[in-house]
């Protein structure tokens, strides 16, 4: 699932930082094709080299992922990697499908793979993707950012290896917080009183826009909203459900406050994804927006955009005694279980995700680097400056709820946290959300 138009929500990127892809549909109960190995399967090649297939989502801007694949074919001569293209981050559905009909094949043709975020778990706890503990150390894993990390983890185990990142953050009228002397918000209080202020001098006609829609964005808002006030979804062991403590009722209820009580975002917040609440900031019409960072890119386009050279970004708000927390998106690279390579795999996935790597992913593709190192490179502040910035934001990157039946849980979430917000009765509507996901965890 994609955090950033078209399929924003679901998996965060794309069109990920700066990178379109084509959009596409999937007809309901469509067949899939399983994927094949491009150019043969997985062995000894003629040459001597081990050769391995690699399965990636489609990303391409001034360079292409083949390109980079070609790159590593050359830089070493014990493995040789195929290519097998799938269809673009936007079109996640498909992607996620055809993984699927292999891993589930166990077909050992293909050794590795990128996957969004929110199939970690999934992939792990049915056994299709191989533990990384043996080849990345705690010392490497200490070089990502922790959120990242953690995402990568199931059953304390590292399932995933750490590619790129995209996360919630705020956007705000800088010329409009300079002309009221009003610092940049780092608490929810502080930003509901700064929209008001700016809303009653009649600066702006919304105060904070985020999204409401029954759909993955809301779970995306709800983690960020529920993070910050030192709550959770689900407990660390992700078999505990945690959605109904306290902490949680309060953070939902500043969300339906938002509205309802504080009126500082529309009602219509309730319909909207991330382009609806896109379109009124950089229109000029509100003051704050959460959103992903596809829309820096947007914001400072004059063709696009009423307040360009405008704007600027920051980490999300917190309540007292709570922390920032961004909701992580992003794809991260994960190694077939069934693969008959799996050394020559890693050597493939730590080539890819290494520092000069990931810079070249970042430079080249506009794909967050997920190693903090990378964004302290003048490569990147020359190439994208913008991308520098989300380093701090990153810091606080959280994972959505870890479970392999992630997708139920999604739905059970989204259709109680949107009746909470549209009826005004979150404390009970967060306690049928218990009661569903218990039953979906077997609990």
């Amino acid at each position: 699932m994609s955090a950033a138009p078209p399929n924003p929500q679901g998996s965060q990127p794309s069109r990920r930082i700066f990178v379109k892809g084509a959009g596409g549909a999937l007809l309901a109960g469509a067949a899939l094709p399983a994927l094949t190995a491009c150019g043969g399967g997985s062995g000894k090649t003629s040459g001597g080299k081990t050769t391995i297939t690699f399965a990636s989502a489609k990303f391409f801007a001034k360079k292409s992922m083949k390109q980079i694949v070609d790159a590593y074919n050359a830089s070493q001569s014990k493995v040789h990697v195929n290519y097998r293209e799938l269809p673009t981050p936007s079109q996640s559905t498909e992607v996620h499908q055809q993984l699927v009909q292999s891993l589930s094949r166990r077909d050992a043709s293909l050794d590795v793979f990128t996957q969004d975020i929110v199939w970690i778990s999934e992939f792990a706890g049915a056994g299709w993707a191989a533990p990384m503990d043996g080849y990345v150390d705690s010392a490497e894993r200490a070089k990502y950012f922790p959120g990242a990390i953690d995402a990568c983890t199931y059953d304390d185990k590292l399932v995933a290896l750490p590619w790129y990142l995209d996360s919630g953050m705020l956007y705000y009228r800088k010329d409009l917080l300079d002309d009221a002397g009003i610092d940049v918000p780092t608490t929810w209080d502080e930003l509901r009183t700064a929209a008001k202020k700016l809303m009653d001098g009649n600066k702006v006609a919304s105060g904070f826009n985020w999204q409401a829609k029954q759909a993955e964005v809301l779970v995306c808002d709800l983690v960020e909203f529920v993070g910050s006030n030192g709550g959770s979804i689900l407990g660390p062991d992700g078999k505990k459900v945690t959605i109904a403590d306290p902490k949680t009722v309060e953070a939902v209820q500043f969300m339906a406050d938002t509205f309802g009580r504080y009126h500082i975002t529309p009602k219509d917040v309730l319909s909207w994804d991330e382009e609806p609440s896109r379109m009124p900031f950089t229109g000029g019409q509100a003051a704050f927006l959460r959103n992903w960072s596809y829309v820096w890119g947007i914001a400072q386009d004059k063709s696009t955009s009423k307040v360009a050279g405008k704007v600027g970004t920051a980490k999300l708000p917190a309540f007292p005694g709570g922390r920032s927390t961004a909701c992580l998106g992003g794809y991260q690279f994960g190694l077939n279980a069934a693969s008959k390579n799996k050394s020559a795999a890693m050597d493939f996935l730590t080539w890819m995700s290494s520092p000069k790597t990931q810079l070249e992913f970042a430079t080249g593709l506009g794909l967050a680097p997920s190693r903090p190192a990378v964004f302290d490179d003048p490569k990147l502040a020359k190439a994208n400056p913008f991308m520098v910035t989300l380093k701090d934001i990153f810091t606080g990157g959280t994972p959505r709820p870890k479970t392999p039946k992630y997708p139920k849980v999604s739905l059970a979430l989204q259709t109680t946290v949107s009746a909470a917000l549209t009826s005004g009765d979150v404390a009970k509507n967060l306690s049928s959300a218990k009661s569903q996901i218990e039953q979906i965890l077997g609990s």
